[in-house]
């Protein structure tokens, strides 16, 4: 995803991306040449020797061992100095200028990629801070770097903790950045529900622009909204919403794949599907889900379709998606077999029937059950009673 320039977003997530599509098995080899000299170029600059170690050990880049020997020495060196900076402060100034130099040295850390240490250094920095806001902003630095390493486990934990923060106050600013925070967490692991219920909770006071370009989060919104809200939920709160609106069409697709879906035109949303679908494969955080992604999106589709009819034949749903017969065929076979569409096909007519549960008849029915459940429970009382 490409996006505006509403904010400068973290050097190392632009890094992380292109890493991502460094090692991805789809992108071309003369893409990759490209990109393994942009990763190259962004590791000597900020001179980050741990990273480069990481990646020549894993064979993504090749080892040049007098440039990783340099990279040592001049982190070696700048690390000194900011000790120098932190034993000054300690002896010569105030609480406050301990903090910064301590941060200081935790930010250096995260530059040249060095979690461990930068998770410790952020530890300490924690532990020589009093505001709310800055123990925050200690949350969103561990945040990045997590989200730089895909560890959601830290994700978790920080933002768990990040949480509590909350109790003893903060303000309201950090509090929505947190959101975009947490909803890229549920969202990546594929607690989609979740993500668009925070994602459009933020919709209006978006400024998390560190992790993400505003565009690129409004496509996280509608991807996750789709599959996940009824019809008038998603009438509402994203085809027209103002503020998904002035973007929509900025992004390749999505503005088709959002309203043909919502409109009804299978035809002019398979198109969009597919076009979407390249997106969605090249994006770190959405590529484990694909093919879920994929299964729930038709689902969603087929199930729309099909809650108009009755009965229809199969011919007219493969004309209506502008797809072969077979094709429909074996796509609603598999949905079918899943439990994921409520139908049945007629093989010999090539007709399709729907069996939509109805909601009155699936109370009473487990009514019934539960009936049965309890007058068992009962006899079985009642001898024990008996006896």
């Amino acid at each position: 995803m490409d996006g505006g320039a509403e904010g400068p977003q973290q050097p190392h997530l632009i890094l992380a991306h292109k890493l991502f599509l460094l090692t991805h098995p789809d992108v071309p080899d003369i893409e990759k040449v490209h990109l393994k000299s942009e990763v190259l170029d962004v590791i000597k600059s900020d001179g980050m020797a741990p990273l480069y170690e990481t990646l020549t050990a894993s064979s993504v880049l090749d080892l040049d061992q007098s440039l990783l020997d340099s990279m040592r020495a001049a982190n070696e060196e700048e690390l000194k100095k900011l000790d120098e900076k932190i034993a000054d402060a300690e002896e010569n100034l105030g609480e406050s200028e301990v903090r910064e130099a301590h941060l200081a040295k935790a930010l250096y850390f995260i530059r040249i990629n060095d979690k461990e240490k930068a998770l410790e250094q952020l530890k300490l920095t924690e532990g020589k801070t009093v505001a709310v806001g800055q123990k925050m902003d200690l949350v969103f630095y561990t945040l990045q770097l997590a989200f730089f390493y895909m560890d959601f486990d830290l994700v978790s934990k920080s933002i768990d903790k990040a949480k509590k923060l909350f109790e003893e106050g903060g303000d309201w600013e950090r509090k929505n950045r947190l959101k975009v925070y947490e909803g890229l967490y549920c969202m990546s692991t594929r607690n989609f529900k979740k993500a668009a219920s925070l994602f459009l909770d933020s919709i209006s006071t978006f400024t998390t622009y560190e992790i993400f370009p505003y565009e690129t989060f409004i496509f996280y919104t509608v991807l996750t909204s789709i599959i996940t809200l009824d019809r008038v939920s998603l009438k509402q709160k994203v085809v027209d919403a103002p503020e998904i609106l002035t973007v929509l069409g900025k992004i390749p697709f999505l503005s088709e794949f959002l309203n043909s879906l919502y409109e009804c035109q299978y035809k002019a949303f398979f198109s969009a599907f597919a076009g979407m679908a390249e997106q969605i494969k090249f994006d770190r955080y959405l590529y484990p889900h694909f093919r879920f992604y994929m299964r729930e999106v038709r689902t969603v589709v087929y199930s729309q379709f099909l809650e108009s009819y009755k009965s229809v034949t199969v011919e007219a749903m493969a004309k209506a998606f502008g797809v072969s017969v077979d094709f429909i065929d074996q796509e609603l076979s598999r949905f079918i077999a899943a439990g994921k569409l409520h139908c049945k096909i007629d093989k010999v007519a090539g007709v399709l029937e729907t069996n939509r549960p109805d909601a009155k008849n699936a109370l009473y029915q487990a009514t019934i059950k539960q009936g049965d459940f309890l007058l068992n429970r009962i006899q079985k009382l009642s001898r024990v009673i008996d006896l």
